[in-house]
């Protein structure tokens, strides 16, 4: 199982077994991804993704890995170290998991849950439109986030909870 997944800066070295995850498209870009992962028995290896790097996230609860590049947003089973979903994206700029096991993931205007597959994402209603979302990490179960308020421009913070998925505004 894979405890631990980092994005590698760097071209990859050949430090570690690698594993290509690849999807035969003529709209590939020609960037790649390296992710160094560390399973549970302390052993790591590579995986190239295509796609210039965004994030990286790995829930327990659902036993998979999510990669997200400006290709694709792909999603490995932890076990088997396989390509089990993937996604042709361009839109996808944030992706983190909750403490609870939950992905979450922003395009630019919305964010999302997912739970078991790609295919079934549930949108998070905001009391604001938001624009240029980014998410900021965790803290006590809650996720901060800043956005832009859509149309006027104005920067706003807020949190979104951990358990309900309930997004709030910021004091």
């Amino acid at each position: 199982m894979i405890a631990k997944a980092e994005l590698i800066t760097q071209p990859y070295s050949g430090e570690y077994p690698e594993k290509i995850y690849d999807i035969p498209s003529p709209w590939n870009s020609q960037n790649w991804t390296w992710i160094k992962l560390t399973n549970d028995d302390l052993t790591e290896w590579c995986g190239n993704f295509r796609g210039y790097p965004r994030e990286v996230a790995v829930s327990e609860k659902y036993n998979c890995v999510l990669v997200l590049t400006s290709d694709y947003l792909f999603k490995l089973d932890c076990s088997s170290r396989e390509l089990t979903e993937y996604e042709s994206q361009s839109l996808y700029q944030s992706l983190t998991v909750s403490p609870s096991g939950d992905f979450i993931i922003a395009d630019y205007y919305s964010i999302e849950i997912i739970k078991s597959t790609l295919i079934n994402k549930i949108q998070v209603v905001s009391p604001v439109e938001m624009d240029m979302i980014k998410f900021h990490g965790w803290s006590n179960n809650k996720l901060s986030i800043t956005c832009d308020e859509f149309l006027n421009g104005n920067h706003v913070e807020l949190e979104l909870d951990g358990e309900t998925f309930e997004i709030t505004v910021k004091d």
